[in-house]
């Protein structure tokens, strides 16, 4: 079945003024005094400096500043890319565990993302095996956030189909002062955040705790998260910085069973018995230490660094999988990138060379559950992953407006599972995935605010272990392999901003996760293709017609998918599961010049999507209403009210995926009932 796609797209200073009185003995003209102006960090770009980075890229791209986010209720990663298109993130139990989807990316994964690379400050927060948890994000430590689709992603050596999010942290330069925030909100949620950072010479530092609970809309989804975020930069003059980041977490989430399709739609705050005499549930301690140093040359600069984490996972679950999951993981790295920009023959020249290497070791050990404690002994390895990275891209501007690009991405992965637990047999393996991916594109500016762009990408994304080696040992998997073709636009004229693109990606080998009779297996497909439309952007409209700094916009990110197996001599043409065809995010929001704001929202899902590849069986369609509004008082302080599902729909919000799917199979979670959040603010 032949499928195809027509797109078009979609994307301080400070001055005081002095004057001197007029019953003064000297009488002379008001003198206008000019604060210097802040002195971005080297290592960590602001977010005026990123965006004007990130769109050199010749791709999807996007970057959501956190002003965008802070306005309302910032709980999850979903928060954050909500108005990103292309982008499908849904929380799995209400709570801060969100799942993400890029372009079909890990699409039949609800746990353990797996086909996006995470970054913190350009370093990576994902496992060295492309495993990762989106819940070691904390939404209120983040600066803004850079999302690159795909092998857009070149610039951090990423080469998947899904790309790389980038989370980025204030610094004391970018957030001095202190901060205070505090919210409260349904299912007995409170959240409280603390933050300080300064700058005093060469140095500066941010730190930030944050602490939150919740009972959870469900039953047995009682959760509480404590998290540290912090970085301390040192300037070496005006060309060099270092700058060290340090976070932790102690997350501690009980965990509800999935439910089948009715059970969820009759009553989503269930769940299974066994969650209670299991006491299933998901601890992760977790600590992460990173460098990064930035030396800034005449025509570029340098940036080198690493990092090493520890995490400890604690995970009784029950089901076909009873058993409780006790991982100790370590990961750590290095990575080295020089950028430079030259005239050869007269024309401006860009330049990328870069290498990562990653290595991570996990103890991974599994146990009967007994009423949620350790049982039996029933699985234990050690799991060793190793990756080489080297990439480079270049830019030739034939002509001042018009770029032609080129890149190319090594990668050299290594996987080696030590089977310690022999009463099964010993099913030890050593694998090695290796993979050349190049790129090749155009950027157009066609004016200093329009771009057109294209290009043409290879990926390669190496199983991880969770594939691999985490319910049954699976040596047989190959490498998921995709050739991207991309077409879009993004810019700004006059009150329209957009951000559009369309793709078509082949696929070879993608993995896909699902569940037979209860039991998890992973195996590679075929052939399968992805496309989709990915629309962006925001109309101020009636801008004549308020009175001055009043202003009415409208946002919305818009996107089309369509997955699909190619031929498959078992699924023919069906649909691959696990994501809507449509989705759309919107809002409509009144702005007064005095700080008051106010608007509704919409998530609108048209049409369900099917969750298994059979095709046999599918969620139902759902249209989700919010409102939000808030006060911005101008002295550094700040409120919301922030109200979600306020027509209290029953939906669901997030699947597992199975070969064949009936009306007993328990696959789906519902989403969260009404709620309403309201917060505060205060820097000074």
């Amino acid at each position: 079945m032949n499928r195809s796609l027509l797109i078009l797209v979609g994307a301080s200073s400070m001055a005081a003024q002095v004057a001197i009185p007029a019953s003064a003995q000297v009488v002379t003209p008001p003198i206008t005094v000019t604060a210097a102006p802040e002195t971005p960090a080297i290592t960590v770009p602001n977010a005026e400096e990123a965006k004007r980075r990130i769109e050199k890229t010749a791709g999807g791209v996007d970057l959501v500043p956190a002003e965008d986010v802070r306005d309302g209720r910032a709980n999850t990663v979903k928060d954050i890319l909500d108005y990103v298109p292309g982008v499908f993130a849904q929380s799995k139990y209400g709570q801060e565990d969100s799942r993400i989807s890029i372009r079909g990316s890990g699409l039949s994964r609800n746990v353990h993302l797996r086909g996006t690379r995470l970054l913190r400050d350009g370093i990576p927060v994902t496992d060295a095996d492309g495993g990762g948890d989106t819940m070691e994000i904390d939404p209120l430590a983040v600066d803004y956030t850079e999302i690159y689709k795909g092998a857009n992603a070149l610039q951090y050596g990423a080469s998947l189909l899904g790309g790389a999010v980038n989370f980025v942290s204030p610094t004391g330069r970018s957030q001095p002062g202190f901060l205070a925030h505090q919210e409260f909100g349904s299912f007995g949620s409170m959240r409280s955040q603390f933050g300080v950072g300064g700058a005093s010479g060469n140095y500066d530092y941010y730190i930030t705790p944050t602490y939150s609970i919740s009972d959870g809309f469900r039953d047995h989804t009682e959760q509480q998260y404590s998290r540290l975020n912090g970085n301390l930069g040192y300037r070496f003059g005006d060309g060099a910085e270092t700058r060290f980041f340090l976070s932790a977490a102690d997350i501690n989430q009980k965990i509800p069973s999935s439910l089948t399709k009715s059970q969820a739609l009759a009553n989503p705050k269930q769940t299974a018995l066994a969650s209670y005499q299991g006491n299933t549930k998901r601890n992760i301690d977790s600590l992460r230490g990173a460098n990064k140093t930035t030396v800034l040359t005449d025509t570029g600069e340098v940036t080198v660094g690493g990092f090493l984490a520890r995490k400890d996972l604690f995970h009784p679950l029950f089901g076909g999988f009873n058993a409780i999951i006790d991982n100790d993981e370590v990961n750590g790295g290095g990575f080295a990138r020089w950028t430079d920009e030259q005239q050869i023959a007269g024309h401006r020249n860009e330049t990328t060379l870069g290498v990562n290497y990653f290595a991570g070791t996990m103890e991974a050990k599994q146990f009967a559950n007994v009423g949620g404690r350790r049982g039996a002994l029933t699985s234990d390895s050690d799991q060793i992953s190793r990756t080489w990275e080297v990439y480079g891209e270049n830019a030739f501007y034939v002509v001042p407006t018009v770029a032609l690009i080129a890149g190319l991405q090594g990668t050299f992965a290594y996987r080696e599972y030590h089977d310690e637990f022999l009463a099964n047999g010993n099913q030890s393996f050593e694998k090695h995935f290796d993979s050349a991916n190049p790129k090749i594109g155009a950027r157009w500016d066609v004016t200093p605010q329009q771009q057109v762009f294209t290009n043409l990408s290879w990926s390669n994304e190496p199983p991880p272990f969770s594939e691999l080696g985490t319910t049954t040992v699976q040596n047989n998997l190959k490498a998921q392999e995709s050739k991207t073709l991309e077409l879009g636009t993004r810019g700004k004229s006059g009150d329209i901003a957009w951000d559009a693109a369309v793709y078509y990606a082949r696929l070879d080998h993608e993995l896909q996760y699902q569940t037979v009779n209860n039991v998890t297996n992973v195996f590679n497909a075929d052939k399968t293709i992805h496309q989709g439309l990915e629309l962006g952007g925001e109309w101020t409209a009636l801008r004549s017609s308020l009175a001055a700094g009043d202003k009415t916009a409208l946002r919305a990110a818009y996107t089309y998918n369509d997955f699909h197996f190619d031929n498959d001599r078992v699924y023919r043409d069906n649909d691959i599961p696990g994501a809507p065809r449509h989705f759309l995010r919107a809002e409509l929001r009144y702005s007064h010049a005095s700080g008051w704001y106010a608007g509704p929202n919409v998530e609108w899902v048209p049409q369900g999507y099917y969750v298994d590849n059979a095709n046999s069986l599918k969620t139902d369609p759902y249209a989700l209403l919010g409102a939000k509004t808030g006060y911005d008082f101008g002295n550094g302080m700040k409120i919301f009210l922030d109200g979600r599902n306020l027509l209290d729909k029953t939906y669901i919000s997030n699947t597992s995926v199975a070969a064949a799917a009936n009306a007993n199979s328990t696959l789906f979670n519902p989403g969260d009932g009404r709620a309403v959040y309201v917060g505060a603010e205060f820097r000074w």
